[in-house]
């Protein structure tokens, strides 16, 4: 069994997730208080989405929990309607990634274009860093956010600082253990002697408001009407939360699979994540899906299986049942500065690099989604990048069709077409041609070209009308069956060359 190689370092699985289950800590707290619900709502969704996908997910190595693009998506929601319909938000949204794992809808994420995915992960790097800056306010006595000033600033500063070196340049002492881990640590005993030298340094216990300890995760059934009326409440957000969901997950799951030279499953993991989120609508939890910054976390500091995930998982459940007065000392310099260093590792700081090297739409792709993915939504931000680029894939395969003009005895002229001919080329095609100065009889020739929808079936329509308008007439060769089906003015002008058609398919729904 794999399971028990040799080549499982267990002592790194162990402790990296355990340095994964300290920062996921104040993350969920902090995921929970932008849905308004109880902290314990972010970590028991924490719990459950971790040790479910590290059974079930298609990604050794990977970290789910609750997470910040589920929280915006169900926000409001909960301030709309109550904590009880978004655990049947949640329950839905697992029961639509399930149904879209079974349908092996997951294997489309490999399609998302390269510059789609450095615009999302530039963009996603500049998110968590941007989340990060919260930690250096504080609310002054008019109840107003504003920035830490004078010692405090320093000595946050300072901690900060601290915890980056340690992570940076301990690997290079030894690798005996995960440096996030040791940093986390110095940190956290740095930070208790100022505190009793009078500073005041926040901690995840101030950040939470008080202890935040609690018991297992206990079925809940939402207390909501089942019927058609909750349906159409909870449903919309179901859907988009597990779009959303999928998209960072899948997206995640690539990363990961770069950074490990290995290949992760993609409908495994989509099914993993559907049943991960139905449970934890079940046990009153928020949902979430892939984190990059704890998965690329767990990854470099040695954890490459799901005994780490697991391990995650599991020590998150036993901080909040019976240690959660320890995670509430560290300070929260600490795991910024462990944040900091994920946004540093996050960032592909190689694109500056390319813009001079590849071409201006890809580059153009990288800065919009990167854009979109900072100030607006990751989903969006894909979705866009993604029409961006198969629009210019269009355009510039558009641009390549072409023919190859030959004459014939008896003034007869052929058109030897070269390249596709669907909707992007359908413009191209038409300029082609020059009814007005062709001769009574016109060959067009197909067999180095390809029909492949309507859009392509309707040009040679237009053309064949112009034709038809002036009394001449065409043969086509090399014309699939189905094409022909659909030309209107078959029937009226035009000569297939039968033997030499060649049997393919066009996307059309009226063959359909």
């Amino acid at each position: 069994m794999k399971f028990l190689s040799k080549e499982i370092n267990y002592k790194n699985e162990i402790l990296s997730g355990l340095t994964v289950a300290l920062a996921l800590v104040p993350e969920a707290i902090a995921f929970s208080f932008v849905l308004g619900v109880d902290p314990l709502v972010g970590l028991y969704s924490a719990f459950i989405m971790g040790i479910v996908t590290s059974i079930l997910g298609g990604r050794p190595g990977m970290i789910s929990g609750a997470t910040g693009a589920i929280a915006v998506v169900l926000a409001a929601l909960v301030s709309s309607y109550g904590v009880e319909y978004l655990f049947a938000t949640v329950i839905l949204m697992g029961l639509i990634q399930v149904l879209a794992g079974v349908l092996k809808l997951g294997k489309f994420s490999r399609i998302i274009p390269h510059s789609v995915m450095l615009g999302f992960v530039n963009g996603l790097a500049i998110v968590i860093f941007k989340a990060q800056l919260g930690q250096f306010k504080t609310i002054d006595s008019y109840g107003n956010s504003v920035w830490i000033s004078g010692n405090q600033l320093y000595i946050m500063f300072a901690l900060v600082i601290l915890t980056m070196i340690i992570i940076k340049f301990l690997p290079k002492l030894t690798k005996a253990v995960p440096s996030t881990l040791v940093a986390i640590i110095v940190t956290t005993l740095l930070s208790l002697k100022l505190t009793k030298l009078g500073f005041n340094i926040p901690n995840v216990q101030d950040f939470a408001g008080g202890e935040i300890s609690g018991g297992l995760p206990k079925f809940h059934l939402p207390v909501v009407p089942f019927n058609l009326e909750t349906l159409k409440i909870v449903f919309p957000f179901a859907i988009t939360a597990a779009f959303v969901g999928l998209i960072e997950s899948l997206l995640t799951l690539s990363l990961v699979d770069e950074l490990t030279n290995t290949r992760g499953k993609s409908n495994k993991e989509t099914i993993g994540q559907g049943i991960a989120n139905l449970i934890s609508g079940f046990t009153g939890g928020m949902g979430g899906c892939a984190m990059i910054g704890q998965s690329i976390i767990n990854v470099t500091s040695g954890g490459k299986t799901r005994i780490s995930s697991g391990f995650a998982a599991i020590s998150l459940l036993m901080f909040v049942m019976f240690a959660s007065g320890l995670i509430g000392m560290i300070p929260l310099a600490a795991l910024v500065g462990v944040m900091f260093m994920v946004v540093i590792g996050t960032f592909e700081w190689e694109s500056f690099q390319l813009f001079n090297k590849i071409p201006k739409k890809d580059v153009f792709i990288i800065i919009v989604v990167t854009t979109i993915t900072v100030v607006e939504d990751l989903a969006i931000a894909v979705i866009v990048g993604i029409i961006i680029s198969a629009l210019t894939f269009a355009w510039e395969k558009g641009k390549k069709i072409s023919a190859k003009i030959e004459f014939k005895e008896n003034d007869i002229k052929i058109y030897r077409l070269e390249g596709p001919l669907f909707f992007g080329s359908a413009l191209s095609f038409k300029e082609l041609f020059t009814p007005n100065e062709d001769p009574k009889e016109i060959y067009i020739d197909f067999k180095h070209s390809y029909v492949s929808d309507h859009s392509a079936i309707e040009a040679i329509n237009a053309i064949t009308e112009k034709y038809r308008e002036l009394g001449k007439k065409i043969i086509l060769k090399h014309l699939s069956s189905d094409c022909l089906i659909l030309l209107k003015n078959a029937e009226e002008i035009i000569e297939v060359n039968v033997m030499e058609d060649p049997n393919y398919h066009v996307a059309d729904d009226s063959l359909a």
